[in-house]
C-alpha cells in the first residue's frame, strides 16, 4: 500500500488539507478570542447604520445620511466604472501603439517606443500623483477656461453639458439596445456569408445606420425626450448646472489608461510578430491594401496570441484601480477605509473588498475566455 504512487498522493493531499483546516479553525478562535478582550463583535451590522460623510463622484443618488451599504455601494460602481473607462481606453491606446512601433517611418516608431520604456518603466503610483499635481495647478475658480461656449475648465475640474432624461427617453435607450443588437447580428450574419461564398457586403455601414438613426428616429418621433443641461458661470467664476468630471478620477483614469496600455501595446506587438510574414506577402498578392491586410489577415491571427496576456492586463487595471485612495478619489477602497477608520470593522471591510475584487476578477477572467474561445481556430 505504502508503494502505491496513487494512495500515497491522496494521503499527502488528504494530510495537507486537514493541516489546513486546523489552521484555519485556530485562527478563526484566536480572532475571536482577541476580539472578545477588546469588545468588538464580527459581523455586517454596521451596514445599517449611517455613515455621515460626503462622496465627491456617484452615479447614483447618495446623501451624507445614507447608510455605510449605501456609501460601499457608491464606492463599487465608482471602482466599476474607473476600470471599465480604464480597459477600454487601455485597449485603444495599446493596440494603437503596438501596430504603430512597427510602421517603417523611423520617427514615428521611435516616439512610441520611447514612450511605452518610459511609461512602462515608471511606478503607477507617481504617474497618478503626476497627473494628479498638473491638474491642480490649473487656474482657479475664478479664472476659469473656457472651451467654446459650454465646456470649462479650472482646478476643480472638466464641466460641460450633462444630459436630461424626460419621460419617454427609455424609449430611445431601448431603441439604441435594439440597434446595437441588431447590428451585432447583421455583422455576424456578413462575416458567415463571406466565409462561405466571399461575397463581401457593406454590413458596416448597415450597422453603422441601425446604431445611429433607429434611435434618433425614436428620439425625434417621441418629441426629443432628452435634452441637455449647460453649465453657466456667474460673474465668480462659480458655475452652475452641467456635469463636472473631478481632477483625481481624470489623474486616475488617464494614468491607468496609459499605464496598462503601454504594456498592451507590447503585447499587441509580439502578436502580431507571431503571424508569419508569408501571410502579408500572400495578402499583397491577392491586392489587399496594407490596412486591409492588418484588419482582415493578420489581427485574427495575432488575437489568438494577443487575448490571453490581455485579459492579465485587465486584470491588473481593475485591481490597480485602488491607488484611487492616494489622489482622495473615492472607490470602494477609499470608502471602505474610511468605514473601518469610523466603525472598527476591519476584517469585515477587508473580506468585503477580497470578494469584490476576486468577483470582478473573475467576471473578467469570464469574459475573456469566452471571446478567445469563440475566435479560436476551428479543428477538424
Amino acid at each position: 500500500m505504502w508503494t502505491d504512487e496513487r494512495y500515497r498522493g491522496i494521503l499527502s493531499q488528504a494530510v495537507i488539507v486537514i493541516l489546513v483546516a486546523l489552521a484555519l479553525v485556530w485562527v478563526a478562535d484566536n480572532t475571536r478570542t482577541n476580539l472578545d478582550n477588546r469588545g468588538l463583535d464580527i459581523g455586517f451590522d454596521f451596514l445599517a447604520d449611517p455613515a455621515g460623510i460626503g462622496i465627491g463622484v456617484s452615479l447614483i443618488e447618495y446623501r451624507s445620511t445614507d447608510t455605510w451599504l449605501r456609501a460601499m455601494t457608491v464606492g463599487l460602481l465608482n471602482t466599476v466604472l474607473v476600470s471599465a473607462l480604464g480597459i477600454v481606453a487601455a485597449t485603444a491606446i495599446g493596440f494603437a501603439a503596438g501596430i504603430m512601433r512597427l510602421l517603417p517611418n523611423w520617427l514615428i516608431r521611435t516616439i512610441i517606443t520611447t514612450w511605452v520604456e518610459f511609461t512602462r518603466n515608471v511606478p503607477l503610483l507617481l504617474q497618478i500623483i503626476f497627473w494628479w499635481t498638473l491638474l491642480l495647478s490649473l487656474p482657479t475658480v475664478r479664472e476659469t477656461l473656457r472651451i467654446g461656449d459650454s465646456i470649462f475648465l479650472n482646478n476643480s475640474g472638466i464641466t460641460g453639458p450633462s444630459p436630461v432624461f424626460e419621460p419617454g427617453a427609455s424609449a430611445v435607450l431601448i431603441a439604441l439596445a435594439a440597434g446595437v443588437a441588431v447590428a451585432w447580428a447583421v455583422l455576424n450574419w456578413a462575416r458567415k456569408r463571406q466565409a462561405a461564398t466571399g461575397e463581401r457586403l457593406p454590413a458596416g455601414w448597415i450597422a453603422l445606420g441601425l446604431i445611429v438613426l433607429l434611435p434618433l428616429a425614436v428620439y425625434f418621433a417621441s418629441g426629443e425626450p432628452i435634452s441637455w443641461d449647460t453649465p453657466t458661470a456667474n460673474r465668480f467664476g462659480r458655475l452652475r448646472g452641467g456635469l463636472t468630471v473631478t481632477p483625481e478620477l481624470v489623474a486616475l483614469w488617464f494614468a491607468l489608461s496609459t499605464y496598462t496600455g503601454a504594456f498592451i501595446s507590447e503585447i499587441v506587438r509580439a502578436g502580431i510578430l507571431s503571424v508569419s510574414k508569408g501571410q502579408t506577402e500572400a495578402a499583397g498578392s491577392l491586392g489587399l491594401k496594407g490596412w486591409q491586410t492588418t484588419r482582415l489577415i493578420i489581427m485574427p491571427q495575432a488575437l489568438r496570441v494577443i487575448i490571453p496576456p490581455l485579459t492579465s492586463q485587465f486584470l491588473n487595471l481593475t485591481k490597480n484601480s485602488s491607488l484611487a485612495l492616494a489622489v482622495g478619489f473615492q472607490d470602494f477602497v477609499g470608502i471602505g477605509s474610511q468605514a473601518q477608520n469610523q466603525t472598527g470593522q476591519a476584517i469585515e471591510i477587508v473580506f468585503s473588498w477580497m470578494v469584490v475584487y476576486v468577483s470582478l476578477s473573475l467576471l473578467t477572467s469570464a469574459f475573456m475566455n469566452w471571446y478567445n474561445a469563440r475566435i479560436a481556430l476551428v479543428e477538424r
